[in-house]
């Protein structure tokens, strides 16, 4: 499990060993680093799945291509060289609608070395976390105010995408990707107003068709999935209730 001690990565390791499936969760701290290949060849080692659902510490469009090139790169040499049967990522419902950010780009690539290297894969998709509900708000603040596009949204638990992660790499390989969402649509400005009434902060959001989602412009139907996506059971209300 490669970020096997983050948010999703360590929810998808304790998934995995409920179903009684040896779990290694590989992290800098626990001294593997896919950027330099530190540890790596001996976390793979007997290993039959890698599932990566490991982020680029900077969003910043160098950085972020420098991270998942590189990342992938030694990863996929090395899971080629452990025979490894089945190579499972997370990704982003819309990424190849979100090409204008140079983050997205970089996790484009990542999919396109994946579904390019000949190994058999699972690529998964998940629409937002309520997790980051924040930090998008932070985003995309604007002298005090919250300027968001009331575009359809369609985010989900962390604890549903670990679900979803770990039921692809429980299986076999789809050589495609796979679609996760929470249960609920919203729009995103309404969802945002919702979640920060929630837990206090006063700040207003306006609902602006003009303004970009992490700086790019979006349709209606980009930060939804399609209608086979795997959805979640985990609701807004539900979520909210357990973080009190």
């Amino acid at each position: 499990m490669i970020g096997g001690t983050g948010l999703i990565g360590s929810k998808v390791v304790d998934k995995l060993r409920e179903h009684g499936h040896e779990a290694i969760a590989a992290a800098p701290k626990t001294g593997v680093n896919t950027l330099t290949g530190e540890g790596l060849a001996e976390a793979l080692d007997g290993a039959d799945v890698v599932v990566d659902v490991s982020n680029s510490p900077s969003f910043d469009d160098d950085p972020a291509m420098e991270f998942f090139r590189t990342a992938t790169t030694n990863l996929l040499e090395q899971s080629q060289k452990a025979n490894v049967k089945h190579y499972v990522a997370l990704s982003v419902v819309g990424t190849d609608q979100l090409q204008d950010s140079g983050y997205f780009r970089a996790k484009q690539a990542q999919e396109d070395m994946i579904a390019g290297s000949g190994q058999p894969y699972s690529i998964v998709h998940a629409t937002q976390f309520f997790e980051f509900v924040r930090s998008i708000s932070d985003f995309s603040t604007v002298d005090g105010e919250i300027h968001l596009p009331p575009v359809r949204f369609q985010p989900m638990a962390a604890d549903d995408v670990a679900a979803g992660v770990a039921r692809v790499a429980m299986g076999a390989p789809l050589n495609a990707v796979r679609e996760i969402a929470g249960p609920e649509q919203f729009r995103l400005d309404e969802m945002v107003r919702t979640a920060l009434a929630d837990k206090g902060d006063p700040r207003p959001v306006v609902a602006d068709e003009k303004a970009p989602y992490f700086g790019v412009q979006v349709t209606d139907r980009t930060l939804v999935p399609g209608s086979d996506a795997e959805l979640g059971g985990i609701t807004y209300t539900q979520w909210a209730a357990q973080q009190k």
